[in-house]
């Protein structure tokens, strides 16, 4: 189609991104439920081997559907941003089965035996021991530190020649804690140490990373980018295109934790309405942490719209809004969060997060009960820290279901 750069908002990019391939005039993108394409002749099929031919060869390289999906995630990622030369930023994404798949294409092709790594100590679980019970085993040493400290962060670069890469997770994972992408970025530039960013929490509505020279952006969009819980996936994001096209693509096609063209689809079709939903989820995030911060049972929120918020400066800094997550302890600890988790009536009780409905969770023995109990406390994660996705209902509704299950 046209240039897509003429956009003025980010939700029409998310409607009409994505139509470099557009078979048979199709209005939405099809589901090539195909294992693999054909060649015209022995020639076409060596050129695209070698790559000096574009095509599809194997859906576990590409196929048409996911790399819709893709060039739709890119384009979002790099809206309204211009590169070092003015022009608008190009990136490349690659699509993968998982937010796990993605973030293991982004660690292994970029670290090597000898290389360290940094991240905040707030954490996705999965993330957690990934650095610590899967790295060590090839050799990357995993460190993490409070990234919201400057100069703690200076210090650690200084220590350790083998720093390769920091991986900000921000809004973190449950406790909503922020870090100051920008300060990082420009501090890790000045070494030449790579950053990633994984920006589920946000989705590219409300948070671009690649505004403070990151070279790297992950998310699982299995959350908010699909937004229905219909599909798990993951994507990687780079700034270098040369880098993403040779040796990340190398990782990526050999690990085999490739998308499928059904789940592609499936998360084209909810990208579409991601500004729509977004904005519904953070208005009525904002109502429920004011509430829940005013009430009596509660002994304490962490979401960074709050004032409250030891990161609601940085939060406001660098987001469009606050975000759709909030977590909360209640006053009676373990045993009250159990009760008001059972007493709840339309809220749901599952783990994952960014889906139209709220999704309610216990960290300490869902997402998290992979980390040592030591670890969970260090990282702010209380054994009564309840986790809260906040979805499109009726704003009156959710009120009224956290009221009454508070009340028990």
């Amino acid at each position: 189609m046209d240039d897509i750069n003429h956009f003025k908002g980010i939700g029409s990019l998310a409607i009409h991104a994505g139509r470099s391939i557009n078979p048979e005039n199709a209005h939405l993108m099809p589901i090539f439920a195909t294992s693999t394409f054909t060649f015209d002749n022995a020639e076409q099929g060596m050129n695209r081997f070698s790559g000096k031919e574009d095509g599809f060869i194997y859906s576990r390289i590409g196929n048409p559907t996911t790399t819709t999906a893709e060039e739709i995630i890119a384009a979002l990622e790099a809206f309204n941003i211009n590169d070092t030369n003015g022009k608008s930023l190009q990136l490349k994404a690659l699509l993968h089965s998982s937010g796990q798949a993605a973030m293991t294409t982004m660690f292994l092709s970029n670290l090597s035996a000898g290389d360290s790594i940094l991240s905040h100590y707030s954490l996705y679980g999965g993330t957690h021991e990934f650095l610590y019970d899967i790295l060590p085993q090839y050799g990357i040493n995993s460190l993490i530190a409070d990234l919201r400290d400057v100069e703690k962060l200076k210090t650690i670069i200084k220590e350790t020649p083998s720093l390769k890469l920091i991986h900000i997770e921000t809004p973190a994972n449950p406790t909503m804690q922020c870090i100051d992408i920008e300060a990082v970025s420009k501090i890790a530039k000045q070494h030449n140490i790579l950053v990633s960013v994984d920006n589920t929490f946000a989705t590219p509505y409300l948070q671009q990373p690649f505004k403070y020279d990151v070279d790297f952006v992950f998310h699982s969009t299995t959350k908010f980018l699909n937004g229905h819980g219909t599909a798990i996936g993951g994507v990687l994001i780079g700034r270098d295109i040369e880098f993403m096209k040779t040796k990340a693509h190398k990782y990526y096609k050999l690990l085999g934790g490739n998308s499928n063209p059904f789940d592609a689809f499936l998360l084209i079709q909810g990208i579409k309405t991601l500004e729509v939903r977004m904005e519904r989820h953070c208005g009525n995030a904002m109502i429920v942490a004011n509430l829940l911060s005013k009430h009596p049972a509660i002994a304490k929120v962490n979401y960074n719209g709050l004032t409250t918020h030891p990161d609601h400066k940085t939060s406001s800094k660098q987001m469009r809004h606050p975000g759709a997550v909030l977590s909360f302890e209640l006053s009676g600890g373990m045993d009250a969060g159990k009760r008001f988790i059972d007493q709840l009536k339309m809220c749901v009780r599952a783990v994952s997060l960014g889906t139209v409905d709220t999704l309610i969770s216990h960290p300490a023995s869902m997402s998290h009960s992979g980390m040592s109990r030591e670890d969970r406390l260090s990282s702010g994660i209380a054994d009564g820290l309840i986790r809260m996705s906040v979805g499109l209902e009726n704003i009156e509704d959710i009120i009224a279901d956290l009221d009454q299950a508070l009340k028990s």
